[in-house]
């Protein structure tokens, strides 16, 4: 990710390359598990070994959706696909997933449980034919309770300065090959829960800057409550 690198993906690849921070989630105790589907294994089930498949009902069903930062893709879906259980049929159904316009660098979007849940994991899922597959975030949570909180950092505001915790960073690229494929991503903590938050921040930028089309086909985000 090095063609075209703007001032905020500079700041989400910093936090990629280096989480250690004041206001991040203990390394040791916070787990990212990573898995791609490729070729037959790849369906509209999103069933890996190791990541949970898409539940159709979780914490985050219902939840008021907000866009922060960047501009919708107006060939894709509104941010409610994210959270209400349809899932893509195959690799190249745009209306299906929410993304990033083409040639935007990414942005940020909210997803507001209405209340503070204490929060086992949390889990994405994305799939396209090509650089769009793969997932590069910071995932940002608060409960909301910070004096100078801001639920809509803009692109000039580092989130963590407002509020927020960095709880992970992702990325499911891999490291050699074609990211094309369907890939999930899972979020959580070796002692079952990341923390008791009301709001969780994506902060996403685009998988490759080779040409106007990395930012990721989001299918779905799974907020999953401890129980």
């Amino acid at each position: 990710m090095t063609k075209g690198v703007t001032a905020r993906a500079a700041v989400v690849v910093a936090a990629l390359l280096s989480v250690a921070t004041a206001t991040a989630v203990p390394r040791d105790a916070m787990r990212v598990t990573v898995e791609r589907n490729a070729g037959g294994g790849a369906s509209a089930a999103f069933k890996f070994k190791r990541v949970p498949a898409p539940a159709r009902d979780d914490a985050a069903t219902g939840a008021r959706l907000a866009l922060v930062v960047g501009q919708r893709d107006a060939n894709g879906a509104q941010l409610a696909a994210l959270t209400d259980g349809a899932l893509p049929s195959n690799e190249d159904e745009p209306r299906a997933n929410f993304f990033f316009n083409a040639g935007t660098d990414g942005g940020r979007f909210l997803i507001d449980l209405g209340s503070a849940v204490e929060i086992a994991e949390v889990n994405s899922y994305s799939w396209h034919a090509s650089s769009r597959a793969a997932q590069v975030y910071n995932l940002y949570a608060s409960d909301g309770s910070a004096p100078n909180f801001d639920a809509a950092p803009d692109e000039r505001t580092h989130p963590a300065s407002r509020g927020w915790k960095l709880i992970a960073t992702v990325d499911t690229r891999p490291a050699r090959g074609e990211a094309g494929t369907q890939h999930g991503a899972s979020v959580n903590d070796a002692g079952g829960s990341l923390g008791k938050y009301r709001y969780l921040l994506f902060d996403a930028v685009p998988t490759e800057y080779d040409d106007p089309f990395g930012n990721t086909f989001f299918s779905e985000v799974d907020v999953i409550a401890k129980k």
